[in-house]
């Protein structure tokens, strides 16, 4: 995930010292928070993101802050935390509200339906799911950005997928697997760099070790996929020339409506700042749809004819509230509407929220101690990679935060992988496979809620197809159980 842009500013972020909390303090907010949310769940099962997790996610900060009182730490900087959070967050908002934006233009463009048309003709549903895998790993190696490949490619193969009859939970974990591999492989991505930095380490040797952990891990992926793929049923095959004449006469189709996204690509590799890649990708959109879509434009607004003032509003609709082209075939109703910014307003509720609940756990020490207890059962060389992932995947879920998942292991176990003359390239490894590619798992962490909500399929729904990303913290501690390409230190 490159797009928070708050590596520079984690990277140098100062772990909270406070009176230590003992163990049962500091978890007493998790194992409330986890109770609390899996209660809520229960409750009301796939709407609970329609708002009562966000409350609950506020409630966990409030027994939190609770803990953090009875320990003597002042709301002040529990708030300056929270206010911290917030703000590495605030580059993850604002490309949340262009990813709807971008989304909304594409559809009244006629772009995303034209990927679904050549889409559907090339790709049949025995290699789908493999071929999303590598689709979505080139393009996110060459971006640098799980989340921009989500937003751009990843969108249009779930359409591709769900017109296919592929269950969405498959497509979108294919998707992730791919945009993961390549945004932790990528030197573009602000995690590919900041997990060396934090481990002390190099860039390039980084990405070289991360490959003896990775290739494996993507290669059973693919298999898991290209079986998947012969044995799973499909219901849209049989459909697939209704589909074809509906998307034709409902748009305009042309290849010359591909130039928008290898546009956006090609800024994103250029190192075009992701949120200006964005938005130039949604006016060229717009620009796109007034002239290739100048009926569909229209229609939107109920016009009979594309004015001045029908063009306008009929664009500014798609960018910022939800709005569909009229179909008669029943299977492209969905993939026909979009929600434009609007849409996007849930998601950056629950990362506000969450980063609430990170921000006061930090403040008040919960998670420095958290880490700690971690690093003091790391009595051997398995011990240490274990309490490295066990401190991963835990900031992934208390602090809801990516950045803090590699960043504050990072800094607590630098000197103990020294200390057993372990190179920095093992940690830094280890922080990518556990802290990167797991926080799409975690339904309210900023990955999690941000794939979802793009995606429009839920965690719960992907997460077992994400292979890659569970499967890579599991291969890393393989690995170090066995003695695998353990980078020993070099002594002068």
């Amino acid at each position: 995930m490159t797009e928070q842009n708050s590596g520079e500013h984690r990277e140098n972020e100062n772990i909270v010292k406070n009176k230590e909390l003992n163990i049962w303090e500091a978890l007493t907010p998790v194992l409330a928070l986890v109770a609390m949310l899996a209660y809520n769940v229960y409750v009301y099962g796939d709407d609970a993101l329609s708002g009562s997790n966000q409350f609950i996610l506020l409630l966990g900060g409030a027994v939190a802050a609770v803990v953090g009182i009875f320990n003597k730490v002042s709301y002040k900087q529990m708030m300056a935390e929270v206010a911290e959070n917030l703000k590495s967050t605030s580059g993850a908002l604002l490309i949340l509200l262009m990813v709807g934006a971008l989304a909304g233009s594409w559809l009244i463009s006629g772009i995303i339906p034209a990927m679904i048309y050549y889409g559907l003709q090339i790709l049949n549903p025995t290699i789908f799911l493999a071929a999303c895998v590598v689709i979505c790993a080139i393009i996110s190696v060459a971006t640098g950005s799980s989340w921009t490949t989500s937003a751009t490619v990843g969108i249009a193969l779930i359409g591709i997928g769900d017109a296919l009859g592929i269950s969405l939970g498959m497509t979108a974990g294919a998707v992730l697997s791919g945009a993961y591999f390549g945004d932790k492989l990528s030197p573009l991505s602000d995690t590919t760099n900041l997990a060396p930095a934090m481990a002390g380490g190099e860039l390039f040797e980084h990405i070289k070790y991360m490959l003896y952990t990775t290739v494996p891990t993507i290669s059973v992926t693919l298999i898991f996929f290209i079986i998947l793929g012969l044995t799973a049923e499909t219901t849209g095959s049989a459909d697939i020339d209704s589909i074809l004449t509906s998307i034709d006469s409902s748009f305009n189709i042309s290849p010359w409506l591909f130039l928008v996204p290898i546009i956006v690509v090609v800024l994103i590799v250029k190192k075009t700042p992701p949120l200006a890649a964005l938005l130039i990708g949604t006016l060229l959109g717009a620009l796109f749809a007034l002239i290739f879509q100048p009926e569909v434009v229209a229609g939107i607004t109920g016009a009979k004819e594309l004015t001045i003032k029908s063009g306008y509003k009929g664009v500014m609709n798609a960018i910022t509230v939800e709005t569909s082209v009229p179909t008669d075939n029943e299977t492209l109703k969905d993939l026909f509407s979009a929600k434009g910014m609007a849409g996007m307003l849930g998601t950056i509720w629950l990362i506000v929220c969450a980063m609430v609940f990170g921000g006061i756990m930090d403040g008040i020490g919960a998670l420095d101690r958290i880490t700690k207890s971690l690093l003091d059962m790391a009595k051997t060389t398995f011990g240490l990679f274990a309490s490295t992932v066990g401190s991963c995947l835990a900031l992934n879920i208390t602090a809801s935060d990516q950045y803090l998942a590699i960043v504050v292991p990072g800094k607590m176990f630098s000197k103990a992988y020294a200390d057993k003359n372990l190179a920095p390239e093992n940690l830094s490894r280890t922080l990518e496979d556990s802290g990167t590619v797991t926080s799409v798992l975690i339904p309210w962490n900023t990955c999690g809620a941000y794939h979802s909500g793009v995606l429009g399929v839920g965690t719960a729904e992907y997460a077992l197809f994400a292979v890659f990303n569970w499967l890579s913290p599991i291969v890393t501690l393989i690995f170090a159980a066995f003695h695998i390409k353990i980078k020993q230190l070099v002594t002068k």
